[in-house]
């Protein structure tokens, strides 16, 4: 019997989320696309791969509509119909860099709410959805080097990213003493050539000094492509060892 996969993709119409959306129909996975907006181009990819997506459109800024949203329609499932399920906390903002001084206060609670809050109301809603169901449970949340390495002007982006880090290690160890136990990474996954470098590149040298080395890092050609980053960070969520390391780069060895 075909084993049975169920993922659920934050951002997927974009960039990163939208390239693993795609190879993972593409494996015949079951598909729960959480976006802004809906792909028609991933609805023909689902079709010629025989696979089910699901899209919603989502405004992630609002994360207790989203995880209530997750919470129900977890319960209209059913619990023994798939070997693995997978949470892929993608969707984030790097908004407008500048200085914290500077910053918009709705502007910097939208990022926040979009980078922090959403990922860890999410994955409370999956995890507690999914308590009682038989295949093997998975979180992947999609960090980043600036969670890990500050940078000037990107404050509410960095400190989204070191929270996902610290709550993902943080339910690793509560889910380490569960049945099932879920397991969970917060993973680099490299640089990636998406709409996120292009806003790095197009900010004012003013406001984010750091922009030469967005410049220079595309002018050079450093930058990972979409569909090579997502194949990348799929082929760390299918190790043996997924969630040995919490906190993991897709360039750690196997």
């Amino acid at each position: 019997m075909t084993a049975s996969h169920l993922t659920l993709i934050t951002g997927a119409s974009r960039g990163l989320g939208r390239a693993m959306a795609e190879q993972l129909l593409q494996a015949g996975h079951t598909v729960l696309g959480i976006s802004r907006k809906q792909d028609a181009q991933l609805a023909d990819v689902a079709k010629a791969a025989r696979a089910e997506l699901v899209q919603w459109e989502q405004d992630l800024s609002d994360p207790v509509a989203a995880s209530t949203r997750v919470s129900a329609w977890l319960k209209t499932l059913d619990a023994q119909r798939f070997d693995s399920v997978t949470l892929i906390n993608n969707a984030g903002t790097v908004g407008n860099p500048a200085p914290l001084a500077s910053a918009v206060p709705a502007e910097l609670a939208q990022a926040l709410r979009i980078g922090l809050e959403a990922p860890m109301l999410l994955t409370a809603a999956f995890l507690n959805g999914t308590r009682e169901w038989r295949g093997a449970r998975k979180v992947l949340n999609i960090s980043s080097g600036l969670g890990r390495n500050a940078m000037g002007s990107q404050a509410p982006y960095c400190a989204a990213k070191a929270g996902m880090d610290r709550f993902s290690q943080a339910v690793a160890l509560e889910e380490a003493g569960t049945p099932n136990g879920a397991r969970i990474v917060s993973l680099a996954p490299g640089i990636i050539d998406t709409d996120m470098q292009v806003q790095l590149r197009g900010a004012s040298a003013e406001n984010f000094p750091d922009r030469t080395r967005f410049v220079s890092m595309k002018e050079e050609g450093r930058l990972d492509s979409p569909a090579s980053a997502a194949a990348k960070v799929l082929k760390y969520l299918a190790r043996e060892d997924f969630g040995a390391n919490p906190v993991a780069d897709v360039r750690d060895p196997a």
